[in-house]
């Protein structure tokens, strides 16, 4: 169950927006209940704040994750993912990172400087500073979240098309690609929504089964918000869906209230 709230975070990703401007705002909050195999595994959790750099107002997101019950007796997850992110550009300055996982941990912090191309990273644990090349609006693993809500014409895409950003994750820069599949109406607690269905590609062999392995429905209106994940790994598979929310800046679509 290793790295489980990692790729919860990692795969919700791929929301996206159309031009009507920021598909979110400070007071945003939502919930995913996380399922390895037939066991209720953990939760995740993701929220928008507003701070203040350099005298400057920036969106604070707050991603967390974390193991409940026998699944915490047995392999114990605390996760924390923090990114501050500029109002109008909407790339990152600043992230956080601080991760136990069966006791593998990390703790670590990054530093963009956009106009120079360049991350300074901070490695607490291993006491380590570095600082590397990136390309232009390269995001952080929780920024890319936000950031690709507000992609432009995504709900003109067609089935079969891809969309791909830069992300920095683990010391080094990687394209990260997204497959639009379709539309579908599932089925959650709040009813029927229509949804987005997109396949991230990923790098196979490490953490899941295949490079196609992953799958995620966002729901199709203003919002954007996963709706549900599912994931095949390299033992067993995992299953996300929404539990709640709140402060969404439009209203939720519903086709169908159950």
């Amino acid at each position: 169950m290793k790295k489980i709230i990692l790729l919860l975070i990692f795969i919700t990703t791929v929301s996206f927006d159309s031009q009507k401007g920021d598909a979110y705002d400070v007071g945003e909050w939502f919930k995913f209940r996380i399922h390895y195999g037939f066991v209720n595994a953990g939760y995740a959790t993701l929220e928008v704040k507003e701070a203040s750099l350099n005298s400057k107002k920036v969106f604070h997101v707050i991603g967390r994750g974390y193991t409940t019950g026998m699944s915490r007796f047995f392999f114990k997850v605390d996760d924390l993912y923090e990114s501050y992110i500029d109002k109008d550009s909407r790339n990152p300055y600043q992230y956080i990172r601080k991760i136990d996982e069966g006791g593998y941990t990390k703790n670590q912090e990054g530093f963009f400087n956009q106009s120079e191309n360049k991350i300074f990273v901070k490695d607490y644990k291993n006491k380590t500073e570095k600082t590397l090349d990136i390309p232009k609006n390269t995001q952080d693993i929780m920024s890319s979240f936000y950031y690709l809500r507000n992609y432009p014409n995504i709900d003109k895409i067609k089935p079969g098309e891809s969309v791909s950003i830069d992300m920095f994750f683990d010391d080094e820069t990687t394209k990260f690609k997204l497959k639009f599949l379709g539309r579908e109406d599932i089925t959650t607690k709040f009813g029927v929504v229509p949804t987005m269905v997109f396949r991230p590609l990923v790098q196979s062999g490490r953490v899941f089964k295949e490079q196609e392995s992953l799958t995620v429905w966002i729901s199709d209106d203003d919002n954007k918000l996963p709706v549900r994940i599912k994931a095949s790994l390299v033992v067993g598979s995992i299953k996300a869906d929404i539990e709640g929310f709140k402060g969404l800046k439009y209203p939720f679509k519903i086709k169908i209230v159950e």
